[in-house]
């Protein structure tokens, strides 16, 4: 029985499938494919080659196989591309779109900002509680939506039960509950990763000697660890820059991190300390006024209430008859 994704690959492609004997009947029917794939066993994965992730692994593979192509098959006078080229003009042209393969799936977002997929958990924005997201599950990864924008991407995860969660998706929780930030499990899992690094301890400690326990830890939120709002930095950068060019500051740590990319590779003003030297000199541009010099020009007339006077003037006149009636 052919399954749904099966049946949706083939029809993406305009292809029909047909299938071997099996057993010794149809042992011959694809012998040239057991033994091309056994050739390639042999000279590419004896011994197994190391890596460091599934994407370096298939690198090696795309250049083995291009390696391959310039190869001959037994006495045969043409290399293997040099027959493909011989067959491409017989073959169907691909389809222009991309097919999805990975499997779909609308879980929803629980009290935790967590989705459920297959045995894991997964964290999402907690701006999405309760509602439901669409999770398109690939092999080594997930990528998650709300409606047609991504809002989250995880490393899928081998182990059953386990739960992986991101710092920054919790970080307008944190904000209204600074005392959680300490002990927060997404807290841990940034350390091992090494996205919260010691450049990220010494602001958290010199926002809590600034401003106490209470404001100091959304004070980290807002300004070191604010990545979506700047994504040309890197967690470090954007800590140091916290720490050395603005100060434990709650609110100037976000506007520290908005500035715009252009302003990166301006030269930095002099300053006594090292940290403070990494820091570009930029002026912060609000969002409204940003909006407003991107606009296109607007030539429609200005509004006008005139029509809506005729109104006024018959209530006057109703009301001036309603008292010369009181009168007589």
């Amino acid at each position: 029985m052919e399954t749904d994704r099966w049946i949706a690959f083939k029809s993406h492609f305009a292809i029909e499938s047909f299938y071997c004997r099996p057993g010794i009947d149809g042992a011959h029917e694809k012998g040239g494919v057991e033994g091309q794939i056994g050739y390639f066993r042999r000279n590419h994965f004896t011994p197994v080659p190391e890596v460091e992730s599934l994407a370096e692994l298939n690198e090696l593979v795309e250049q083995w196989d291009r390696h391959d192509g310039r190869r001959r098959i037994g006495s045969r006078p043409r290399t293997i591309d040099e027959y493909f080229e011989v067959e491409r003009p017989l073959l169907m042209p691909l389809p222009e779109e991309p097919f999805e393969t990975g499997r779909v799936l609308t879980p929803r977002v629980d009290r935790y900002g967590q989705i459920p997929v297959r045995t894991n958990r997964y964290s999402v924005p907690v701006r999405l509680i309760g509602k439901r997201v669409r999770v398109i599950l690939h092999a080594s990864h997930l990528v998650v939506y709300d409606k047609n924008v991504e809002v989250a991407r995880h490393e899928r995860l081998i182990a059953k039960g386990s739960c992986r969660l991101e710092l920054d998706h919790y970080l307008e929780a944190l904000i209204r509950k600074p005392g959680a930030f300490p002990g927060a499990t997404a807290l841990e899992q940034a350390r091992s990763a090494g996205k919260f690094i010691p450049a990220h301890d010494a602001w958290w400690a010199a926002a809590v000697r600034a401003h106490g326990d209470t404001e100091g830890n959304p004070g980290l939120d807002r300004g070191a660890l604010d990545g979506p709002a700047h994504p040309a930095r890197t967690p470090g950068r954007r800590a140091r820059d916290c720490v050395a060019g603005r100060g434990p500051d709650r609110g100037r740590g976000r506007l520290g991190a908005r500035k715009v990319a252009q302003t990166e590779n301006e030269p930095a003003p002099a300053a006594s300390s090292a940290l403070a030297a990494e820091q570009p000199s930029a002026t912060v541009t609000f969002l409204p006024e940003w909006k407003l010099n991107h606009l296109p020009p607007d030539t429609r007339p200005l509004p006008s209430v005139t029509h809506c006077d005729q109104l006024l003037r018959r209530r006057r006149a109703s009301g001036g008859d309603h008292r010369e009636g009181e009168a007589q």
